[in-house]
């Protein structure tokens, strides 16, 4: 089959490297960059570049871009897709791409799934892709209510052959309430507490918590601030309930409310117990 990755940065590039490595599929990569184009030339990334004459015949097609740009691409090349082709995105939200992507698949023809691979690194760029980063990874799927059977096998074929191990189905609604607090508010929260002046007191002071708790504070703040706007009505909403539960630990400091602490880090304690028994249970 004839897989076409459009964008070839970290999750693109790391995309290519693993069908690539993986599988006996060919591979055809576009990103606006010539120098990564060569460079994935070079690496054996992908086995030609991703042209016009070639989109029409790639069976498969997995936009690897920004919410924006994905939805971009879509738009001025849809009339060009392959009518079989399956048509996979990458982003970090889905409401906002799943809805037009859907009405410009039932335009022009081609099947359009909504996907989000739960993988990544700090760092960015297709010199840090890797065949290796989806290995055991979730990846979340909203594909529309009517897709059929042989199609969904296609898409999971491709995806469990370079090392997906998980895989989710949500709504775009689900997908994007929930991305709000397990991705979304964690680099807030990290980008947030990393900027205290005592932060850069913490050398010798400092061990695993700190390093967890700044970890995602290194980011791409373009691609996040996109996203965060794109999904802002679930994130503010988590934002603002991380706040006011917040200020229940500073109130019972300051009211010097020891009995009322204790309940609040118990409350904490058993609501990571409960967590982490759903999780073994799924």
């Amino acid at each position: 089959m004839k897989i076409g990755v459009v964008g070839m940065g970290l999750i693109g590039g790391s995309l290519a490297k693993a069908i690539k490595e993986k599988t006996e599929h060919e591979v055809y990569g576009f990103d606006i960059a010539k120098e990564v184009m060569a460079r994935a030339i070079l690496l054996e990334a992908m086995d030609g570049a991703l042209d016009d004459a070639m989109l029409q015949q790639c069976e498969m097609l997995i936009i690897a871009l920004y919410p924006e740009a994905a939805l971009d691409y879509l738009r001025t090349h849809a009339s060009l897709i392959n009518k079989n082709a399956i048509v996979v995105d990458t982003c970090g939200v889905k409401g906002y791409v799943c809805d037009e992507a859907w009405s410009l698949a039932d335009e022009y023809g081609f099947r359009f799934i909504g996907g989000h691979p739960m993988a990544g690194l700090a760092k960015i760029g297709f010199g840090h892709a890797t065949s290796e980063m989806f290995f055991g990874a979730s990846m979340i799927i909203c594909p529309r209510k009517d897709i059929d059977i042989e199609t969904m096998k296609t898409f999971k074929d491709v995806f469990d052959a370079i090392g997906f191990g998980h895989y989710e189905i949500a709504t775009p609604e689900k997908h994007d309430r929930i991305i709000a607090y397990t991705s979304q508010l964690a680099h807030v929260l990290s980008n947030a507490y990393i900027k205290s002046e005592t932060a850069k007191d913490h050398y010798g002071y400092s061990a695993g918590s700190f390093r967890d708790m700044t970890r995602v504070a290194y980011l791409n703040e373009n691609m996040w601030t996109e996203l965060f706007f794109e999904n802002k009505d679930f994130l503010a909403n988590e934002i603002d309930g991380l706040a006011e539960r917040l200020l229940q630990y500073s109130k019972a400091l300051k009211e010097n409310d020891e009995e009322g602490m204790k309940s609040l880090l118990r409350e904490g304690r058993l609501a990571k117990m409960d967590v982490d028994e759903r999780s073994k249970r799924n």
